[in-house]
């Protein structure tokens, strides 16, 4: 019996499968068990009404992100990658831009399995340096560091440092895919809908995010460029 170069690939995807959802599980019966312990536990007197109360908020908050965030983010990470990045978190503003920036330096389109493993690596990377970073900064110095800075810079930081974050997250995401087209029709669609849309019917402000992914993905799949030479090809061929 000869042993062929997929049968790793079929062996790593096999753990995955495995491995990932029971360690989704776990997490999140670790997460729950924390949550219904700080609220029943503890006599904080919450009741079973405010806990659903609770409950629903969040739902109607983000339950469409939570639909959204895989279907965007699996593109670029993969499989594997993504029980990572759902596990650990901070996925758009760490993890999915070291994925990006790993796959840019070696040369890989997203979406083939190298991609993916470079994915994977990366995310382990940034893990460690945010850990040691932590530990090092924030848990030695953040707070003194933090003493010493005039509220004014505080209260400017608070309020552009995420949008810098998310800033430059697309700029990468932009340069790295070199999709032009698919580049416009994003930003046309979200300005569309943050001021147009949202201004009309406010009560879609929750629902943005998925009316702004699903149209971007239905119209950049119709003004598609259907001369393009994509990796199918190559099968076919």
């Amino acid at each position: 019996m000869s042993i062929t170069t997929t049968d790793p690939l079929r062996q790593f995807d096999r753990t995955t499968s495995i491995a990932g959802p029971v360690t989704m599980a776990a997490g999140f019966c670790v997460s729950l068990a924390a949550a219904l312990y700080a609220a029943f536990g503890t006599g904080m007197g919450v009741t079973a009404g405010e806990l659903w109360t609770a409950v629903g908020a969040v739902l109607a908050a983000f339950a469409v992100i939570a639909i959204v965030e895989p279907i965007s983010y699996f593109p670029i990470l993969g499989r594997s990658a993504m029980y990572q990045a759902f596990m650990i978190g901070n996925i758009s503003n760490k993890l999915l831009p070291a994925a990006i920036v790993a796959q840019a330096k070696l040369d890989e389109k997203p979406g083939s399995r190298r991609a993916e493993l470079i994915a994977g690596c990366a995310i382990i990377g940034a893990v460690f340096v945010h850990l040691i970073t932590l530990a090092v900064l924030v848990g030695a110095g953040g707070t003194w560091l933090i003493s010493l800075l005039p509220a004014e810079v505080i209260g400017v930081a608070r309020t552009y440092i995420l949008p810098a974050v998310f800033g430059a997250v697309i700029l990468q995401i932009i340069v790295s895919m070199k999709a032009v087209r698919t580049t416009v029709v994003a930003l046309v669609v979200g300005a569309l809908v943050v001021f147009v849309l949202v201004p009309l019917l406010p009560q879609l402000a929750y629902f943005t995010v998925a009316i702004g992914v699903i149209a971007t993905i239905v119209i950049s799949w119709l003004v598609r460029d259907r001369t393009a030479h994509t990796p199918a090809d190559d099968v076919k061929g």
